[in-house]
Formats: C-alpha cells, sequence, structure tokens
C-alpha cells in the first residue's frame, strides 16, 4: 500500500470539491475529514489486493485508477476505471468482506482514503448523503449489468461501437473526438475484447469510414451510422 503524504489543501477542502460530498455543512465535511487518510500514487502502484481486508471507501481527486478481477494465468478483467471525483469500495463498507478485485492506478494521482466508521456515522446523520451512497451503488449495478450484456451478447464490432457512441458528447453533433484517458490494453480488457481485436475493430471502422484514429484520440465521422452497429 501507498504510504501517505501531507497535501497543502485540507481534507475538508478536497471533500468540498467531490460528487459524493457537495451540499454537505462544513461541520459534517469536518467529520469526514476526522476519518481520511491521504495517499499519493505512483502510475502500475497496486492499491490493494483482491482478498484485502478493507478500511473504508477511496476517493479519486487526482490521476486514475482500475479495479480489476485477476486469474491464474495472468490475464485480468478490468470492471471499473474510475478518474478524478469517482469513489471506490462503497459496497464493501457494507458487506464486511474483503475486496474483490484489486486496485491499481492507471496513472499518478492522489486518494483519500475514509474510514468506515467516520463513513457510517456521517450517513446515519444525513439523508443526502445515504441517498448518494444508494445511487452510486446502483450506477455501479448498472454499469457492471452492461458489461454483462456486453460480453454476452454483443460482437466485438458492436462493443466498440458502444463505448465510442457513449463517450460521445450531449450537444448533438454527428462528428465529434473521443480522447483515450487510458491505454488500448486496458480499455480491451474494460470491453472483454484482445488487444489485438480491439485495435482490428479500429481498423475496421476506419476502412469504413466511421472514424479516424489519430494517436490517442479518435474521430467519430458518423454519430448515426457508428449507432446502427450497435443494434
Amino acid at each position: 500500500m501507498p504510504l501517505p503524504q501531507e497535501t497543502r489543501h485540507t481534507f475538508t477542502e478536497i471533500l468540498s470539491r467531490q460528487p459524493m460530498f457537495r451540499g454537505l455543512s462544513e461541520v459534517e465535511l469536518t467529520q469526514i475529514a476526522s476519518g481520511c487518510r491521504e495517499f499519493r500514487i505512483k502510475k502500475n502502484e497496486v492499491l490493494f489486493h483482491k482478498g484485502d481486508v478493507p478500511e473504508g471507501m477511496h476517493v479519486v481527486v487526482m490521476g486514475q485508477m482500475k479495479l480489476a478481477l485477476p486469474s491464474s494465468q495472468g490475464v485480468e478483467k478490468i470492471v471499473h476505471m474510475c478518474g478524478p471525483g469517482a469513489t471506490f469500495g462503497e459496497a464493501v463498507i457494507f458487506l464486511d468482506k474483503p475486496y474483490p478485485v484489486n486496485a491499481q492506478a492507471m496513472t499518478d494521482g492522489l486518494l483519500l482514503l475514509i474510514s468506515k466508521r467516520v463513513l457510517l456515522d456521517a450517513m446515519d446523520a444525513n439523508n443526502m448523503l445515504s441517498r448518494k451512497m444508494l445511487a452510486s451503488l446502483s450506477s455501479r449495478l448498472h454499469e457492471l449489468l452492461g458489461d454483462m450484456e456486453s460480453c454476452t451478447l454483443r460482437t466485438s464490432m458492436q462493443r466498440v461501437a458502444c463505448f465510442l457512441v457513449q463517450s460521445a458528447p450531449n450537444d448533438g453533433t454527428d462528428t465529434f473526438d473521443v480522447v483515450l484517458q487510458s491505454s488500448k490494453q486496458n480499455l480491451a480488457s474494460h470491453m472483454s475484447l484482445a488487444p489485438e481485436t480491439f485495435s482490428r475493430v479500429l481498423s475496421d471502422l476506419s476502412e469504413k469510414k466511421l472514424i479516424k484514429v489519430t494517436g490517442r484520440t479518435i474521430t467519430v465521422l458518423d454519430r448515426q451510422k457508428l449507432r446502427s452497429f450497435i443494434a
């Protein structure tokens, strides 16, 4: 586990900027901050392993993290990737069970660990925080069900097309850029694809004039035609 380090910002200031804790009073934020520890983590560093005993919930302040299921063959299945403002580890707080996944940094980052005791006390005192926690868990369940659908019912072309369409801005534009925030290997794992399959599908979509790949940027040239691959 990475060693805790000091930051020039107080825990209360950091928490107040995170979506999960917006709207809480100064007193409530101070109470939660009393149970926080801060961790600076390096790229590729493992935060915890599957089977480790959880201490609380993590908040991503900066950087990118991945949660993955390891296998005896050394191949991992990424079940979730999270960036600034995201939280993980909520479920194990209520279950009193070990972590079911590994957590590893994809970039250098800054995390907060909020102790289970302090978080549960805060939820008892604030219904809004309890609802936000429930919404976070529900969103994660929805994401996992979508991932299960992709793995069992969709072709590799449909999975990649779905990823690109879901990355589209909300302005309805038919042409847009998707800047990959993670490596192609990590994205392939998240879609349950081999890296070479992911690259092949991108090449096929490029030949069909639906996308253009420039380094880490994928330009979608026709959102509506791309959407037709998902149905």
